[in-house]
């Protein structure tokens, strides 16, 4: 009756790791995930308590539900249909495209990475690169949106650090998400970007054939899902990082996703615009570099970056140092698109240039672009620097806000800064050479729109 059995040595451990997995799967893995499901959902409580604007439901949905949500719409599906048609696929293969491209758009959120890890590394990057400030901003007219509406932040585009400043300063109203460039589609960091909420764009898709479209309907209709549940965004209208330093004209690209879909029965969208300006744009060489060769495609070597971030650290460590200087983040009158559309067109192009004038409006005076447009006005010493600024702010229009700092202390701070980074020399007479003025522009372009009469 108990006779003995024997068995290969390779198929008893064939057995054991069936007998494994099968334990795993149907016990271990559920309590596992339903371990960390409930300390997700204690993080998203525990945080929505503090929010101004709790964290949308459709935001913490499974990556994997969205997309299947997204791929299923009907107007992606009408896309997919035009696309086999057009290109002579068949619809199965059409699909598939547009869910890869569903994939590649659909960020995975995560409430713990976003709070307990992203707000904590960007509110230090901050405060170590920048002495950080608010320049213009309204308390009551933010108090005063409607806390139902979605709230879209319009931007200029400076640096890649906009993401982190803009992230750390409006933490407290609730997770935002935005849009990144193919630039950072590069692993770790595609992987963080997404469990922050942000999500990847091809910003080259209009010159694809056949499948641009396609795409752009898929980017598109993920946007304006997210619009409508009342997810707060960050959006920049430029498109890409300035070149010049000046702000760029508008690309209505996302802005017009958000416009076309608006119902004014339904949930108001209500733009916040944003002005940023620094001392120092971290990547202001590449860019101007990229400006001067006429090719927006730029990807600063790593030896070059890992050789910057080291001596700024050995600089600091010695004292020479402390941080870039100011980095200025202005907030413009808030505009509700229901508002703007009872008494105006309501053309995405309209709204995205009534966007770009409020933030042009309140762009923040910095002392080194103040320092920089004296300069190329010919001043020649501390003292000449000093009394053009001290014209300048004497002249400013009545909507624009003037720095706190006096002449004197804007003239010192700035030539500090453009001193350390070896753009001028001299004590006696400043000295600049050839090849630095077109720094000295590219930081003057960012506030001379304010001296256009």
């Amino acid at each position: 009756m108990f006779s003995k059995v024997e068995l290969p040595l390779w198929l008893l451990i064939l057995m054991v790791l069936f007998a494994t997995v099968t334990f795993a799967s149907h016990f271990l893995f559920p309590s596992v995930r339903w371990f960390f499901r409930r300390r997700a959902e204690r993080v998203v409580a525990r945080v929505n308590e503090r929010l101004t604007k709790p964290i949308e439901p459709f935001k913490l949905a499974r990556r994997y539900d969205t997309i299947q949500r997204l791929v299923y719409d009907p107007q992606v599906i009408q896309a997919i249909n035009d696309y086999a048609k057009s290109e002579n696929v068949r619809e199965d293969v059409a699909f598939e495209k547009a869910r890869r491209y569903a994939g590649e758009i659909v960020p995975s959120f995560s409430a713990t990475a976003y709070f307990s890890f992203g707000m904590r590394v960007a509110r230090w990057l901050s405060k170590f690169l920048y002495n950080l400030r608010v320049g213009q901003f309204d308390r009551a007219e933010y108090e005063a949106i409607d806390p139902d509406a979605t709230v879209i932040f319009v931007m200029n585009h400076r640096s890649n650090m906009d993401y982190v400043l803009v992230t750390h300063l409006v933490s407290r109203a609730g997770a935002m998400s935005y849009a990144v460039g193919e630039w950072a589609r590069v692993w770790p960091l595609s992987g963080m970007i997404k469990m922050l909420g942000g999500y990847f764009i091809r910003r080259k898709s209009r010159r694809q054939s056949g499948g641009g479209d396609l795409y752009r309907k898929v980017l598109a209709r993920y946007v304006q899902m997210a619009t409508q549940n009342g997810v707060t965004q960050a959006v920049f209208p430029e498109g890409g990082l300035s070149l010049t330093g000046a702000l760029a004209k508008p690309r209505l690209g996302i802005l017009s996703y958000i416009i076309e879909d608006f119902d004014p029965k339904g949930r108001d969208v209500v733009f916040v615009p944003v002005a940023l300006n620094y001392d120092r744009v971290l990547e202001d060489r590449f860019l101007i570099k990229a400006d001067q060769s006429g090719e927006r495609r730029f990807r600063p070597p790593l030896f070059t970056v890992v050789g910057g971030v080291m001596g700024y650290l050995w600089a600091r460590l010695r004292g020479k140092m402390t941080t870039f200087g100011t980095a200025n983040v202005s907030f413009g009158q808030p505009m509700s698109l229901s508002d703007y559309e009872n008494s105006h067109s309501g053309e995405a192009s309209d709204v995205a240039g009534e966007l770009m004038a409020r933030i042009s409006g309140v762009i923040p005076l910095l002392p080194v672009p103040l320092v920089c447009r004296a300069i190329l006005a010919g001043a020649k010493t501390e003292a000449e620097v000093k009394d053009h600024i001290t014209g300048t702010l004497g002249h400013l229009p009545s909507s624009v806000r003037a720095p706190k700092w006096a002449a004197d202390k804007i003239a010192k701070d700035g030539l500090l800064i453009l001193r350390r980074r070896g753009i001028i020399t001299g004590t006696d007479e400043l000295k600049v050479s050839d090849t630095e003025h077109p720094v000295l522009s590219y930081y003057a372009n960012s506030i001379a729109h304010h001296f256009v009469s």
